[in-house]
């Protein structure tokens, strides 16, 4: 395989480019960068939003398979454009064990290539990150939320 190649500018990441890092605030508040998990897998999951029906099956699909992810040295990190407090009540309303990310405005979205759905429902995409930084699966749903769970796992389990 070829060495992974940033994404040119303007175009959706795509399997096989280097997933550009960035930094945003995790639901404590604290700044969350891609680079810090850096030589592990890393699932980045974008959402459309807190607490809707198909967001809470998505997040709670993942929730109930985090040992399996964290066996397999993964870490999980869900993006939407809530806001920290938004995503306080969501973690805290669910249980959910693992960082969720604001990404007001959805800049990161928009530069990773998380397209609108119909138009006007802000994306749910899953990329699943290598150790080495790479994209090794996009996995791209809006109606089958709790697919993007066994996606992401299978795609970890076969390494990339």
């Amino acid at each position: 395989m070829s060495d992974p190649n940033p994404p040119a500018v303007g175009q959706p990441l795509q399997v096989g480019d280097l997933a550009p890092d960035f930094e945003l605030p995790s639901q404590t508040g604290e700044p969350v960068k891609l680079s810090d998990f850096k030589g592990k897998w890393v699932v980045v999951y974008f959402y459309p939003a807190d607490d809707t029906p198909g967001c809470t099956t998505e997040a709670c699909s993942f929730r109930d398979s985090f040992e399996d992810f964290t066996d397999a040295g993964a870490e999980v990190i869900g993006i939407s454009k809530d806001s920290v407090e938004s995503h306080v009540k969501f973690i805290a309303k669910h249980n959910l064990p693992f960082t969720l990310l604001s990404d007001e405005g959805a800049k990161l979205a928009k530069s990773w290539g998380v397209s609108k759905s119909l138009g006007i429902l802000p994306g749910r995409v899953t990329y699943v990150i290598s150790p080495q930084g790479v994209v090794r699966k996009k996995f791209s749903s809006q109606l089958r939320a709790s697919k993007h769970k066994d996606e992401a796992l299978e795609a970890i389990r076969a390494g990339g």
